[in-house]
């Protein structure tokens, strides 16, 4: 390989056509000298790797990228990387895991836009890496790390530079300086191989959930297994023994658009993985040359307390304890009767119920894991004693703690509902603070004595106490009814409000601000009523949306609404300044968008021209991001349900902001799709199953998307676009590749439609891009009688049409 540095390098003084012959003669030359079995450091454009003998070896001699078959019986071969200068023949990762190859024919090679590519026998693709940006000089590379990257040779081996690492496609293994969670856009879940001999995606998976604050889970399918719960800035609470050492340690990363943590190697001469096995086991291994095999470091879901819910919720599990479950102080075990067979899996249910007033106090716990944190609200920038206000101040709040116990603490980390999967340890844990009733004699008779003296008051003074109440009714009716509103909701949907101080601005503030709802000031009108913009007494500018009686946005989407616009929080959805409830009035107070909405220029030809180019695609990429925000890195899984262009509003610099979340739809755990007998949204943006079976899911959203993307560009004819454009402004590419993406969202098949990240990644990349499939258009007359529209029930039928061209990519 030097010799041919030296000639690659030499070759640069030449011209570009010699460059090319030369290159080929030196391949040429190359590869004939090379032996049934050889091992290269590089994969490049014109190299390739065939199984045979032909390997990849990292630079230390530490790794190695071949073809192999499991357990050496199988007839299936696949791609993977294996230890090389010990251990040898244990896989860390596997490439084409779901398509073996079925004979010896397998070859791998890189094409000049820097895509890894498996062939077969027939010369078809069964596997292939991506490309998140270009590359003159593409080259593969496997590292002493063990990671198989791909960069461009002139760049430095820094992450940065990477179009590709397969340290983003885990398979059963964790290596030393991995990522496990949300990074570079993508979700990194180890996942166990099928069988010893069938490398397949099996039934147990490892990784983050996102949901409230961040926990490491194992799975089978789409049950919990075990739970090593939050990272508290030492350790995760639900593993004492990963505690940083003299071999490896942790670091745990999360910010509005990440969230992982990965292994820090802290001594090289000591090898070391974690493994998810095919029968669910997650281990810890370290290598030990004394005995020249692997030890088991340490090993969760080792007893019967890690594994999840034994206990049932609000008790705690004790290994060492006779009777493994006990429930905590002011709780009783719901089913006696159970508990007594030492089932306890019901748990257990407060002795009495938890009321707001001054009574309610907290029961401190150490050494415990934490319950589960999916239902949580944390904020890391406040502190203990502030966390304790906040849960004291909730009336759905049971417990709360430190999100960070790390030097003096930091952090707040609050619980609504249920105390789920809690264990006691005996040397290690957190401190925890769990609501209680105090019920002390004192007290009691305090109680007494007050309602005693109460009464005597309130009969003496009864008609200065009642204009005193009718005077002050106004000012607290709309808080009074927002927070009876929102107590209906939870109870009804068991959800929590995280934004514990949400505004309520009353109706008099209101209706000064807009001047009486002054029809000057009236900014457009739907379904649910009228917008009307407003000027509070400080000079800010707002947009009032005032529900009319007769509105088709009930009560229920009404506070739908309130919830998920005060949960998320993002530059690409529009922000929810107060609400206001009030005798029959429900209002929404947003910011002002002094552009308006995106069907005020698109359809319109006039103000359509103001839409250049540059704006178009920046829009495009707005709500893109807008909606891989609520559909992947939010805490919750949003189902927008009505995304359209009038829904799409544009503030003083044309930014995007997606707004009208009444019809949203939260997503649990790992549910990714739904039904519903009532269909709603607008005809020409809803996806072809979701108006005809009532079948929604993320690729919904992604289907209206795609209309909106043909919309931007005046329904699919982009070079007319262009024509009408000021000179210079134009670039038919660009405006191209955005229909193209706008095909792929609304193909058919919910299945063949990219998900959102995917989506941004092709609109800010030059990603290669597939052929898009039959589109998923229909007429409102060829849907099921019954449906309604959340903006069209009352307008004729329409069919959308278009003239449709296949794009060729140049």
């Amino acid at each position: 390989m030097s010799d041919y540095t030296c000639s690659r390098l030499h070759t640069t003084l030449i011209t570009r056509e010699q460059a090319a012959f030369v290159k080929f003669m030196l391949f040429s030359s190359l590869l004939s000298t090379i032996r049934p079995s050889s091992a290269l450091n590089f994969v490049m454009p014109g190299v390739s790797i065939k199984d045979g003998g032909d390997t990849v070896v990292s630079v230390g001699q530490t790794f190695e990228l071949g073809f192999f078959s499991p357990s050496g019986t199988s007839t299936r071969r696949y791609l993977g990387i294996w230890y090389k200068s010990f251990s040898t023949g244990t896989v860390v990762w596997v490439a084409n895991r779901e398509t073996p190859l079925l004979d010896h024919s397998g070859l791998l090679k890189m094409t000049d836009q820097g895509i890894l590519v498996l062939l077969n026998s027939t010369n078809n693709t069964i596997w292939s890496s991506t490309r998140t940006k270009a590359a003159n000089r593409p080259v593969a590379q496997l590292l002493d790390s063990g990671n198989l990257v791909v960069r461009d040779e002139n760049d430095t081996n820094t992450e940065k530079n990477y179009i590709w690492q397969s340290f983003d496609q885990p398979t059963d293994t964790i290596l030393p300086g991995m990522k496990i969670g949300f990074a570079h856009g993508l979700e990194l879940v180890l996942s166990s191989w099928k069988s010893l001999d069938d490398p397949g995606r099996g039934d147990y998976t490892y990784g983050i959930d996102r949901r409230g604050f961040p926990q490491l889970l194992g799975k089978k399918g789409s049950s919990i297994e075990y739970r090593l719960g939050p990272w508290n800035g030492v350790r995760f609470t639900g593993a004492p023994r990963q505690m940083p050492n003299p071999v490896y340690a942790y670091e745990f990363v999360l910010n509005d658009k990440e969230a992982y943590y990965h292994d820090l190697i802290q001594d090289n001469s000591v090898p070391s993985r974690y493994l998810v096995s095919e029968a669910g086991l997650a281990r810890r291994l370290v290598w030990k040359e004394e005995t020249n095999k692997w030890a088991v470091y340490y090993r969760v879901g080792e007893d019967q307390c890690d594994k999840y819910l034994t206990c049932g919720a609000h008790a705690r599990c004790n290994i060492n304890d006779a009777i493994l479950c006990s429930c905590i102080e002011g709780f009783e075990p719901k089913s006696y009767r159970d508990w007594d067979l030492l089932d306890w899996s019901a748990g257990c249910v407060r002795k009495i119920p938890l009321t707001c007033g001054q009574g309610e106090g907290f029961v401190p716990y150490t050494k415990m894991k934490l319950p589960d944190t999916s239902s949580s609200w944390y904020n890391m920038s406040t502190n203990i004693q502030e966390c304790k206000e906040k849960c004291l101040r909730n009336c759905s709040c049971t417990a709360y703690t430190n999100a960070n116990i790390s030097g003096t603490g930091s952090g707040c980390l609050l619980w609504f509902g249920e105390l789920i999967d809690m264990r006691e340890y005996p040397d290690t844990g957190q401190d925890l603070y769990v609501q209680e009733m105090r019920r002390k004699r004192k007290a009691e008779k305090q109680k007494k004595i007050g309602v005693i003296v109460g009464a005597i008051t309130l009969t003496m003074g009864v008609l200065l106490v009642g204009w005193i109440l009718y005077g002050r009714r106004t000012k607290y009716k709309s808080r009074e009814n927002m927070r009876n509103i929102l107590e209906k909701y939870y109870k009804n949907k068991q959800n929590n409000n995280e934004d514990l101080e949400l505004p309520v601005i009353q109706f008099s503030t209101i209706t000064k601000a807009t001047q009486n709802f002054s029809s000057n000031n009236m900014l457009g009108t739907g379904g649910f009523g009228a917008v009307y913009k407003g000027t509070l007494s400080d000079g800010q500018e707002i947009a009032v949306k005032r529900l009319s009686t007769n509105s088709r946005q009930g009560l229920e989407e009404f506070i739908n609404e309130v919830i998920l616009i005060v949960k998320l929080q993002h530059r690409n959805l529009v922000k929810l300044l107060g609400c206001c409830v009030e005798g029959e009035e429900r209002m929404l107070v947003y910011e002002y968008m002094p552009n308006k909405s995106l069907d005020y220029f698109i359809f319109d030809k006039s103000k359509s021209r103001t839409l250049d180019r540059e704006r178009r695609i920046n829009i495009i990429n707005g709500i893109a991001r807008g909606l891989m925000y609520l559909h992947q890195d939010s805490r919750l899984r949003i189902i927008h349900r009505d995304l359209k262009a009038s829904n799409i509003l544009l503030d003083y610099d044309m930014n995007p902001k997606i707004s009208d979340f009444g019809m949203a739809r939260i997503f649990k755990g790992n549910q990714t799709e739904d039904n519903t007998n009532k269909v709603v949204g607008t005809y020409g943006y809803i996806a072809p199953e979701y108006a005809v079976k009532g079948h929604f899911s993320v690729k919904s959203d992604i289907f209206s998307f795609g209309v909106l993307a043909w919309k931007l560009w005046m329904e699919g004819r982009p070079l007319e676009l262009v024509h009408d454009m000021p000179s210079g402004s134009a670039d038919e590419s660009q405006i191209a590749r955005c229909i193209h993406i706008g095909l792929l969202c609304v193909q058919n098949l919910p299945e063949d439609r990219p998900n959102m990240s995917n989506v941004v990644l092709m609109l800010e990349s030059q990603i290669l891009l597939p052929q898009p499939k039959q589109p998923g258009f229909f007429g409102e007359s060829s849907l099921a009688a019954g449906s309604e529209s959340s903006s069209s029930a009352n307008k004729p039928a329409t069919k959308n049409e278009m003239t449709m061209t296949i794009l060729e990519p140049r």
